[in-house]
């Protein structure tokens, strides 16, 4: 036996000026339909009939009513709660190109500036343009007159390098059987200028069996507040990221600290011939930071019982770096455009 279900459909049509929707209901909907829309008018009636009496009264006079776009204040008056800025007259929203406008506030007129637009992302022929560089570097004599905030150069000349380059150099101490195991135990980072970015001593991770006092400068006394390696080495990676980074034979520097910086961003001046050419010695030859620094600058570094100081490599390597800077880079970048 089957039974059957019969439904009265009611077709709605509605009509805008561009589609036409058609929605079927159920005779059970459209009655849903109509109850809520006499609902909703029977409210509407109400809420009138209510105003009505209340504007006989006199009961609306005063009130804020809405304006025709929907404003909940009459602008011809400000609000109470921000009538004592009522004084200050209203500042422009847009200007034409180069006009200014003037208004008047207690009998007094100011005028506001022009102002500058940008049509199409061009900008007003009429604005003067400014020009790209206003400063002039002046260096000392000796030193290059180059800034630690490196400028692009044309083509040819030389390469696009980071904005900073620091300095880098480690001390190293001793641990394992007769501290045959190298660690880091201090780490100097020095800027363009010279100046100290980073001095820590650091607590290896093994236990140090000989501190090498002699050449790194480092005693026990100084491990009592050094900082943990894993500590130090985030510290100085963050550092050298992205950085030109310059020491002399700085891979050992790298390898202490298990890291391996780009190739194209390492300046090592124990393997620049052009400092060796300076200092009269083979180009071949790798010579010690000591002797480089005096036969070029003549300064004597590494000196006394005390042991090497980090800070005072980290300079002189700076130093001589950049005393063969310009025509350095000039090289690599003409080496760049032939693998190109």
């Amino acid at each position: 036996m089957h039974t059957e279900k019969t439904y009265n459909l009611c077709l709605v049509v509605t009509a805008t000026m561009s589609t036409v929707t058609i929605n079927m209901y159920s005779s059970g909907e459209t009655a849903q339909m109509r109850a809520s829309a006499g609902k909703r008018k029977r409210k509407n009636k109400w809420f009138l009939r209510k105003k009505q009496k209340l504007e006989q009264k006199g009961q609306m006079a005063g009130k804020q009513k809405h304006n025709h776009q929907g404003s909940l204040f009459n602008h011809n008056q400000p609000p109470r709660h921000n009538r004592e800025f009522s004084k200050y007259p209203k500042a422009p929203t847009s200007l034409p190109v180069g006009t200014s406008q003037s208004f008047s506030s207690s009998g007094s007129t100011q005028s506001l500036p022009s102002y500058t637009v940008t049509v199409n992302n061009k900008e007003d022929p009429k604005k003067p343009k400014e020009p790209m560089n206003t400063k002039s570097a002046t260096a000392a004599p000796g030193t290059s007159s180059r800034s630690n905030s490196w400028k692009p150069t044309t083509a040819g000349t030389s390469a696009a390098i980071p904005a900073k380059c620091f300095a880098l150099d480690c001390e190293m101490v001793g641990a394992g059987p007769k501290g045959s195991i190298s660690q880091l135990g201090r780490c100097s980072i020095v800027s363009y200028e010279g100046d100290v970015v980073y001095d820590k001593f650091i607590k290896p991770a093994m236990p140090v069996t000989d501190y090498r006092t002699r050449w790194s400068g480092i005693r026990r006394s100084d491990m009592a507040n050094a900082t943990p390696f894993s500590e130090a080495r985030k510290e100085i990676l963050k550092l050298l990221m992205g950085k030109v980074v310059i020491g002399h034979a700085v891979h050992n520097d790298f390898k202490v600290l298990s890291y391996s910086h780009p190739a194209a961003l390492t300046r090592d001046t124990s393997r620049i011939p052009l400092l060796n050419r300076r200092a009269g010695f083979a180009e071949s030859e790798c010579a010690s930071l000591k002797r480089l620094t005096k036969a070029i600058l003549n300064r004597d570094i590494q000196t006394g019982r005390r042991g090497h100081s980090s800070v005072e490599d980290a300079k002189a390597t700076m130093e001589l770096y950049k005393v063969v800077e310009e025509e350095l880079e000039r090289s690599l970048a003409a080496k760049q455009q032939k693998i190109k």
